[in-house]
């Protein structure tokens, strides 16, 4: 839902759970305020209540769990930390480096989210398509792929992905939830 209002049945196959435990969460998410509802025909749509601070809750939930949990450390030491050496960039630099013209913005979200809302000026290729895709992109420009927030692993995936092919890549440190939380425009 921090990608955009969803239904709770593109929920479910997104989370994998069925539609009635999905259903379940939803309504006690909304109970908390957390999530805000609303009609569309027979159908309802979720969205996060309140994006900026709803995000932070996640944020400091997640910044506990890496302080006091060891399965949750040996994650983000295991998988993430390796992957270090991506030189994530900030959004101050993102947003100055895109604004000179320096930087190829690539959001490698499934088009529905992305459609939802992105980084102005990005361009979308999700990751299951990168491959396929390259030659849309300039060889010679620096490309930041960015996802759904600091522990989505499909920005990992594309600089990696890219790397190999000899461009030139970074990735955005945080993702299109944090983007929105700081005020920033988005685009879509």
């Amino acid at each position: 839902m921090a990608q955009g209002e969803k239904g709770v049945d593109a929920l479910a196959e997104r989370t994998e759970m069925s539609i009635a435990n999905t259903s379940q969460h939803l309504q006690n998410l909304r109970r908390a305020g957390l999530v805000l509802s609303r009609r569309d025909g027979k159908s309802v749509l979720y969205r996060i209540a309140d994006d900026g601070r709803v995000v932070e809750l996640l944020n400091a939930l997640r910044r506990v769990a890496e302080e006091n949990m060891a399965s949750v450390d040996r994650i983000v030491s295991g998988y993430f930390a390796d992957r270090d050496g991506m030189e994530p960039m900030t959004r101050v630099e993102l947003l100055e480096r895109a604004n000179s013209g320096l930087v190829t913005i690539l959001d490698v979200r499934p088009m529905d989210e992305f459609s939802a809302g992105h980084v102005p000026g990005a361009i979308n290729i999700p990751l299951q398509q990168l491959q396929a895709r390259l030659q849309e992109l300039d060889e010679t420009q620096e490309i930041v792929a960015y996802c759904r927030g600091a522990y989505c692993v499909l920005s990992f995936e594309a600089v990696a992905a890219l790397r190999s092919r000899g461009f030139n890549a970074r990735r955005l440190e945080e993702g299109m939830p944090e983007w929105r939380a700081a005020g920033l425009t988005v685009e879509g």
